[in-house]
């Protein structure tokens, strides 16, 4: 299940399946378009597996691939702008691309620094950089809701810097805190942010910031426990989607809270990495999960692991032996 598969998107199935002729071409051949930086993610688009068969099979899609090969942050959004981005961008710390070295004949990693005027900040962190790129790409009042890691939330320098444009220049209003054993690679902390694009302004646009923490005491797995969509009804609930000033804190739904504006900006570093319920795991040994359940988050996190390694492995194989 795709961590924003939560979100209501009727329109699109609305139109293909009973708009007009004229709408139900141009949701096949021109509503969506995408690109990606990897060449052979493009080639298997464009022969249509594994990725361009999807597309193929959702009815997306004209002589053309909709998928063309390029950077995404490389270029300022310009007037192409959008009322909708629904976005899990690629995790990694540090945005690089391989280059092959003239002398060595070796692949290398080169580090990525994106220096855009439309950006708050300039770093290589790639998921600060795609926060700033959806943010450019919003029309006024266009919607967003993006999957970030923990270290958005928190980390200092050009993280502080992009946190606190979004709480000025955003209508930065919901944060769900995702919980653990949910992605394929084990350990990943992460959480989706929803704003909205404003106009500019002289004083900030986020008035509360609310956020829904499904992490704390809740433990998942790919396999024995997996996310479904029932799990996000409490949260559906108290999201209000038709009217968020209906919006409020309940001591029957203690993982629903805001934060003014005020109290954000007052925090070290506007840190957004906030939690308020208690951790048993961490307060009180007997409200440990089973040890079924802990054996198997183990078993999928050496799996996870493994996996890791032997990418690592390739990579050097690819780079030839190393001298010793």
């Amino acid at each position: 299940m795709s961590v924003t598969s939560f979100l209501d998107i009727r329109a699109f199935y609305r139109i293909k399946h009973s708009g007009t002729k004229k709408e139900q071409r141009h949701l096949k051949e021109h509503a969506l378009r995408g690109n990606d930086i990897v060449d052979s993610m493009v080639r298997l688009c464009a022969t249509c597996a594994p990725t361009g068969m999807n597309l193929y099979l959702h009815g997306i899609g004209g002589d053309e691939c909709p998928i063309t090969a390029n950077d995404a942050l490389a270029k300022e959004v310009g007037d192409d702008r959008v009322d909708m981005v629904l976005a899990n961008p690629p995790f990694g710390k540090k945005s690089s691309i391989t280059v092959i070295n003239e002398k060595s004949g070796k692949k290398e990693q080169e580090k990525l620094v994106y220096e855009r005027e439309d950006f708050w900040a300039t770093t290589s962190n790639k998921q600060l950089n795609f926060v700033q790129h959806i943010a450019n790409m919003l029309k006024i009042d266009g919607k967003a809701a993006v999957v970030v890691p923990d270290n958005v939330l928190f980390e200092g320098g050009a993280g502080e810097a992009v946190r606190k444009n979004l709480l000025e220049r955003t209508d930065l209003h919901t944060l769900l805190r995702l919980p653990t054993g949910i992605f394929y690679a084990q350990g990943v902390k992460a959480n989706v942010i929803f704003f909205d694009a404003k106009p500019a302004s002289k004083t900030a646009w986020t008035k509360k910031l609310w956020i829904y923490d499904f992490r704390t005491n809740v433990h998942m797995t790919l396999k024995t426990k997996r996310l479904v969509k029932g799990d996000f009804d409490e949260f559906i609930e108290c999201y209000k989607a038709d009217d968020r000033s209906k919006r409020r804190e309940s001591k029957k739904i203690e993982r629903w809270k805001s934060f003014t504006y005020d109290e954000l900006i007052a925090r070290d570093k506007t840190n957004l990495d906030i939690f308020w319920l208690k951790d048993d795991s961490l307060e009180d040994t007997e409200n440990l999960p089973a040890p079924g359940v802990l054996a198997q988050e183990i078993v999928e996190q050496l799996e996870a692991a493994l996996e890791e390694f032997r990418s690592v492995e390739a990579v050097l194989g690819g780079n030839g032996a190393c001298d010793g």
